[in-house]
């Protein structure tokens, strides 16, 4: 991860237990802010879908814009419902509560078209460091470093408030919607302090939420690797997973206790996103990029993209939006085979 700017921080390499003095910038592990195969299944053998988009080699995905005025923004959730996009904005510290975090939303068809939507303080709402976003209906779920609050995403107004203290979280990081509307949020166990030098108290970890009931999915440094972005790849029937510290890309089926390699490539990953046609986005601090990933290779699409948080995609224009969590702007980009 790059660095630059006050509070909060990107971090290069995450080493476990270790106190690692980070870039001021508040990180984007989130740092905002979607089962039992072999390995060989999940890694090896190539799906039709897989195998048709690695017939040719991706081009690089042509810049499409630019919405500016973001205050730490982590996290893009694409609506196709209301044809918008929600970014959940940091504003500070990933691991202060400070009460000053915020939702806008952006219109997809005019990016220049940006309101807020959930205001920390304003409204009955708390919202202290929000990162990763999901849509359920009409309600928008989002996570915020040790809880994880729901909202309604036409109104803002205030629907829950899970307190995971008591599981301790504590640095709940991004947030998928699984099968039949169930939330799942990985938590990354570090914890920023005051002057950006993270060190990893908690646990590497994955949350669920049914109704309004949480349990453990599944709890495992050693397997999970510092948990970050998390998508829903329903065509496979697993979740992806980018963890912040290990190079590998990996599939998850929830009962699992181990996680299966997908592809490998320059890790510190942040966002998942798992396309139509089976290929995959996900991005990496390391080399500020974003790449896609189809019948096991990963190849880069998106480069020089500082601080490249997690993404969202446009499934009406075919648009990736880029949240970049230090330079306080999203970008997107045409989506190409």
């Amino acid at each position: 991860m790059r660095s630059s700017g006050p509070v909060g921080t990107a971090v290069h390499a995450l080493t476990r237990d270790t106190a690692i003095t980070l870039m001021p910038v508040a990180l984007a592990l989130a740092a905002a802010c979607s089962s039992g195969e072999k390995a060989s299944a999940d890694s090896v053998a190539a799906k039709p879908a897989d195998t048709a988009a690695a017939s040719a080699a991706p081009a690089m995905f042509a810049s499409a814009g630019a919405t500016d005025s973001m205050k730490t923004p982590e996290s893009v959730r694409y609506d196709a419902d209301l044809d918008a996009y929600f970014v959940s904005n940091i504003n500070g510290n990933p691991s202060v509560k400070d009460g000053n975090g915020f939702i806008v939303q952006i219109d997809a068809g005019n990016t220049s078209s940006v309101k807020m939507l959930v205001q920390g303080g304003k409204n009955g709402a708390t919202l202290n460091a929000p990162k990763g976003l999901a849509v359920v209906g009409d309600t928008l779920w989002v996570a915020d470093i040790d809880a994880v609050r729901a909202f309604n995403k036409r109104t803002g107004a205030v629907i829950a408030n899970l307190d995971l203290r008591p599981m301790k979280a504590t640095f709940l990081n991004d947030v998928v919607a699984g099968p039949n509307g169930v939330i799942y949020i990985t938590d990354t166990g570090v914890k920023f302090d005051a002057k950006g030098a993270t060190t990893h108290p908690g646990q590497d970890q994955i949350f669920k939420v049914v109704g309004r009931k949480v349990s453990v999915a599944i709890k495992s440094d050693s397997a999970l690797k510092s948990p970050n972005g998390i998508a829903w790849d329903g065509a496979n029937g697993r979740f992806v997973l980018g963890p912040f510290a290990d190079k590998t890309v990996s599939g998850w089926k929830d009962g699992d206790s181990t996680v299966t390699p997908i592809a490998t490539g320059p890790g510190s990953y942040d966002g998942v996103e798992v396309l139509s046609d089976g290929r995959i986005l996900v991005s990496s601090w390391t080399d500020s990029s974003v790449n896609v990933i189809a019948n096991g290779a990963l190849r880069k699409v998106v480069a020089n993209v500082d601080g490249p948080a997690d993404i969202g995609v446009d499934t009406k224009r075919n648009v990736l939006a880029v949240p970049r969590f230090t330079g306080g702007r999203v970008e997107y980009f045409t989506i190409s085979k």
